[in-house]
């Protein structure tokens, strides 16, 4: 596990014909490939706008790592186009005494189709007696900022709901995984 030492802040510039949220998750979306190209869990994420009320995530992605790491991920192209519509800070040192916290994914059970096939598969039910088990009410909606992205490994496109938890008095270990999120490793969070 290398240490989260430093950071950089990616700025999205206003653009009157693109939504904010359009080019975030453009700009996640190729963080994601990078990240998942270049196969390092050192690489964490951050939105210092995440808001749970209203629902937002920003105008801002940091990365946060060690400097080699994040330095690596700037010599490569993974911007592309997307320079045209950022302001990109330098790698800089996380500031002394900031707090941390964990930024994660969280997968709501939304599809009741799909879980009444698992009930019939695992529990022997029919259709009538999974319908019954699980009504079409029972699908869960997350009221949690979220970015829609396109997955490095399955090609397929899903919403990837964040959870930000409460500030931590210290760092946590753990390693982030190629969308630069962590169950168990915390960020710098300023």
């Amino acid at each position: 596990m290398s240490l989260i030492s430093h950071y950089l802040d990616i700025h999205l510039l206003p653009d009157p014909e693109l939504a904010p949220h359009h080019l975030t998750e453009a700009l996640f979306t190729k963080l994601h490939l990078a990240l998942a190209a270049m196969d390092t869990d050192a690489i964490g994420v951050s939105f210092p706008g995440y808001a749970k009320s209203p629902v937002q995530l920003g105008d801002q992605l940091r990365l946060v790592g060690p400097a080699d790491a994040l330095a690596l991920l700037l010599s490569t192209s993974w911007l592309g186009a997307m320079r045209d519509h950022i302001r990109l800070s330098a790698v800089l040192p996380v500031p002394a005494g900031v707090e941390h916290r964990h930024l994660r994914r969280v997968q709501a059970k939304s599809s009741p189709a799909r879980l009444r096939r698992r009930q019939i598969k695992r529990h022997g039910l029919s259709e009538a007696e999974a319908l019954a088990q699980v009504p079409d009410s029972a699908a869960e909606r997350l009221r949690l900022p979220f970015v829609q992205v396109r997955s490095a490994s399955t090609g397929q496109t899903f919403r990837l709901f964040l959870d930000l938890g409460p500030a931590q008095p210290s760092s946590s270990e753990g390693s982030f995984n190629a969308y630069g999120l962590s169950s168990t490793r915390t960020i710098p969070w300023f």
